[in-house]
């Protein structure tokens, strides 16, 4: 089967790998606020408790060291809470299994893992995650366009990017999403190639990219989550960090400092500097 990587062409000795949601894109408390959670707590039930499980939600997906984490090792994170101080949670061992160990965490891979569960409450336990993904994505597809906008400064750090560097979106979001975001504002245009949820891990992803031959030093992560520090760590590549409720100063000292600091391969001490103030900026 034909792969996204099949059509890339190598232009730079650098690359860009840069997230979406809450990086480039200011979507990420909408998406969390008004769909993740909301849906987890339609899907399973738990209106009773919906004030605190969705406070909880947030906090996982937003304003901790867990900010970013792909949708369903959230969900199972948020489920193992709740299975253990609401309600139970029928056949949540299987939606764990499967969480924990699925070589891809997507709508695909939650199908395949439910078909093939021979336990008939593990297998609607793993129905019900994709039922909600797929509601989740449906609800995103209604909020209105006016808070679906990138960050002030996230155009122009990707365009002075592209100008010495390979550009690539790599981001654990729906890539319909991705698409009909990203084009609406005109931020495709600055891109090479687009590495969603369905491409695999953000990990992986950047590893795919390695194999067409740039050298670590030359390859930076743009990223808002601990995810996408691990991702590049993982690869032995340089991360900048796009601070939560500081976004445009990180936009802004991307083009200012971090990209010429970056292309003149003087990126280590920089980024144990930019590393600690992420960590900071997390309560990590």
């Amino acid at each position: 089967m034909a792969s996204v990587f099949d059509s890339f062409v190598k232009k730079h000795d650098f690359l860009v790998c840069v997230d979406s949601d809450g990086c480039a894109m200011d979507t990420m408390n909408c998406k969390h606020f008004h769909c993740f959670g909301p849906c987890m707590v339609e899907e399973w039930g738990l209106q009773q408790w919906a004030e605190p499980i969705l406070h909880r939600w947030n906090e996982i997906n937003l304003f901790q060291m867990t900010r970013g984490i792909n949708r369903f090792k959230g969900l199972a994170m948020a489920l193992a809470e709740i299975d253990k101080q609401y309600t139970a949670i029928t056949g949540l061992d299987a939606l764990l299994d499967w969480a924990e160990n699925a070589k891809a965490l997507s709508n695909d891979s939650v199908a395949a893992a439910a078909a093939a569960c021979n336990d008939p409450a593990g297998r609607t336990c793993l129905e019900k995650a994709l039922s909600w993904s797929k509601a989740v994505n449906a609800s995103i597809n209604t909020l209105p366009d006016e808070v679906k906008k990138p960050f002030e400064g996230a155009k122009e750090g990707l365009a002075a990017a592209g100008l010495f560097a390979d550009v690539a979106v790599v981001s654990s979001a729906n890539r319909d999403a991705v698409v009909e975001e990203w084009q609406q504002h005109g931020l495709l245009e600055h891109t090479d190639i687009l590495l969603t949820q369905d491409c695999g891990s953000k990990s992986h992803c950047i590893g795919e990219m390695l194999k067409f031959g740039y050298a670590p030093d030359h390859v930076l992560m743009i990223g808002d989550a601990p995810g996408d520090c691990d991702a590049a760590e993982k690869n032995g590549v340089w991360f900048f960090p796009i601070l939560v409720n500081d976004e445009k100063a990180s936009w802004d000292e991307l083009q200012e400092k971090g990209l010429a600091v970056f292309r003149e391969l003087k990126y280590d001490q920089y980024q144990t500097e930019k590393k600690q103030a992420f960590l900071a900026n997390l309560g990590g």
